[in-house]
């Protein structure tokens, strides 16, 4: 009776490990779509974003060490599609798998207005954020400026256009109490006439940190600024690996504070500056040109 009770119990788990993340087709994602009528172009469009699994609810991210608590507003793609985003849709270089990705839920992401928030994990060490009050931010802008500017060489030999920091989009700001810290860069790409935003979100934990990255075009600040704090909130340490859980005696102090993080060290390998390259790579500007009012035409949206 015992084994029969814990083959019970672990049924039960494993039934509510399931259910706390939900994995839908395009078709269940998207129930207003017309599927209906749509042209031989516009099939082969939403062909492309078909294969993928949209994830709505609770995510624990490769890894185990942090959770997504994303509702139905936004959902998430795993690592493996993720990649597929970031190189055969959006046009970046191949590189390595990241955490996943995030959407708001309205969004397919081949949509010209889409924009989505990027994962990574740098196990850095525990960041120190005693000095988080001390930074003069615009001194640390002109430096990261000057770094932009000295990396367009290497752009330019693997054969993308160059990139300058404009400024900031959202300064920098800190939560002590849920140890988070986000800002936003606005970028100009080279022969790109949009600016391109980059909004960052840092979640310190016990001995690294979650690099949580919005990539967008500098016309939808807005609707990201309007959805950081959901971004921001969403995310979590799962205990043992949070900040408080720090333990002196056995975990690793990194060697960057706040300032570091901002200015990019663990963002040039983990960050993405990606959603301009697809007009520099792919080729895709006038196929995206031909389908910026197609969200229209597929969806029949409820009036709100």
């Amino acid at each position: 009776m015992g084994y029969l009770k814990r083959i019970s119990a672990l049924c039960g788990i494993l039934f509510l490990s399931c259910s706390m993340a939900q994995a839908k087709s395009l078709e269940e994602m998207f129930p207003l779509i017309e599927f209906d009528g749509l042209t031989q172009e516009q099939q082969d469009w939403l062909a492309l974003q078909k294969g993928l699994d949209y994830q709505t609810g609770t995510i624990t991210l490769p890894g185990s060490q942090a959770v997504l608590e994303l509702g139905d507003a936004y959902y998430y793609f795993s690592p493996e599609d993720t990649k597929y985003v970031l190189e055969e849709l959006w046009g970046n270089p191949p590189r390595d798998l990241s955490l996943g990705m995030v959407f708001p839920a309205e969004d397919l992401p081949l949509e010209w207005d889409a924009w989505g928030m990027l994962l990574n994990y740098d196990p850095i060490g525990f960041v120190s954020d005693e000095d988080a009050a001390s930074y003069n931010y615009d001194e640390l802008l002109s430096d990261m400026q000057k770094d932009t500017l000295a990396a367009n060489k290497e752009r330019e030999e693997l054969g993308y256009g160059t990139v300058d920091l404009v400024g900031w989009a959202e300064p920098p700001h800190y939560d002590a109490e849920s140890k988070k810290l986000y800002w936003a860069r606005e970028l100009s790409f080279d022969g790109v006439e949009d600016h391109t935003v980059n909004y960052d979100i840092r979640a310190l934990g016990r001995k690294g940190v979650l690099v949580m990255s919005v990539i967008g075009s500098m016309d939808q600040i807005d609707s990201i600024k309007a959805a950081a704090p959901d971004l921001i909130a969403m995310t979590h340490f799962t205990v043992g690996q949070r900040y408080v859980d720090f333990d002196p005696s056995l975990d690793t102090v990194a060697a960057i504070g706040i300032g570091g993080l901002i200015a990019g060290k663990v963002a040039a390998k983990a960050g993405f500056l990606a959603v301009a390259l697809v007009f520099l790579k792919k080729g895709w500007v006038l196929l995206f040109i031909g389908f910026a009012a197609l969200k229209n035409k597929i969806f029949k949206r409820k009036s709100s």
